[in-house]
């Protein structure tokens, strides 16, 4: 039986991840380079040349992302 204890909470909002996993993914994408901003004050983020490669070697099909 699992430890439901320790079990971290990940929560799907509309159609993203939300929640304290969506907060720590992000923080991890921008600071490995794979997603940026144009503009610090910008709130859009988009998904730099190492990133595209990068998801797409880990198997995200980046076609389904909305422009």
């Amino acid at each position: 039986m699992k430890n439901y204890d320790k079990v971290k909470s990940a929560k799907l909002c509309y159609e993203h991840i939300g929640g304290k996993l969506g907060q720590l993914l992000l923080e991890v994408l921008i600071a490995k380079g794979w997603l940026a901003k144009t503009d610090s004050s910008d709130r859009h983020l988009y998904i730099t040349e190492l990133g595209e490669s990068q998801l797409t070697a880990f198997g995200v099909d980046l076609s389904q992302i909305k422009a």
